[in-house]
């Protein structure tokens, strides 16, 4: 698997990958990245699964493809939204007991550019086996060990593993 060590902090910037609430579109997308963000690029999570939550979905370690977005925050705003997600994300800390998510470092593929600007956002990303522009670290907010083993014993996966297609277009998302 490609999950690089958290102990080993990484050097410089990472960008975000999004996946749900935090996508173009999405309620805490202007909330919260409006301003903060200098790029933004459709990506996929390779070996995850996305899993339906409160109002908001989970992605944990598994055999499937998350999409999503890339994030690149804005010249002088890292660590302000990096505490802003932190916050929204419930992340106190490496595997604190308290955690919701675990931020971690993951390889995110990128769309090859025949492929980029298909869709909505979140979508025109390379399906498996497509051709890419390659991979970047970037930090990901997964499910913490507890929440991931109730998702494994009783939650509902995302097939497709796409946040958007689960709530009408131009309306707010349902049950």
């Amino acid at each position: 698997m490609s999950t690089l060590d958290p102990a080993s902090p990484p050097t410089g910037e990472l960008p975000f990958f999004v996946y749900g609430t935090l996508l173009p579109g999405e309620p805490n997308h202007d909330l919260f990245l409006r301003g903060r963000t200098s790029g933004e690029r459709a990506a996929v999570l390779p070996r995850a699964l996305l899993y339906d939550g409160p109002g908001y979905p989970y992605a944990i370690d598994g055999h499937g493809r998350v999409h999503g977005t890339l994030l690149t925050a804005a010249p002088g705003v890292y660590e302000e939204l990096l505490g802003l997600l932190d916050h929204l994300e419930e992340y106190l800390g490496p595997g604190h007991p308290r955690n919701l998510y675990e931020r971690v470092v993951r390889e995110i593929e990128l769309p090859g550019e025949e492929q980029a600007g298909k869709g909505q956002p979140g979508e025109g990303t390379p399906e498996e086996g497509a051709p890419g522009e390659g991979t970047v670290r970037a930090w990901v907010y997964l499910a913490a060990a507890a929440v991931t083993r109730s998702l494994r014993t009783g939650g509902s996966v995302i097939d497709g593993g796409r946040w958007v297609t689960r709530r009408p277009p131009g309306g707010p998302r349902t049950p």
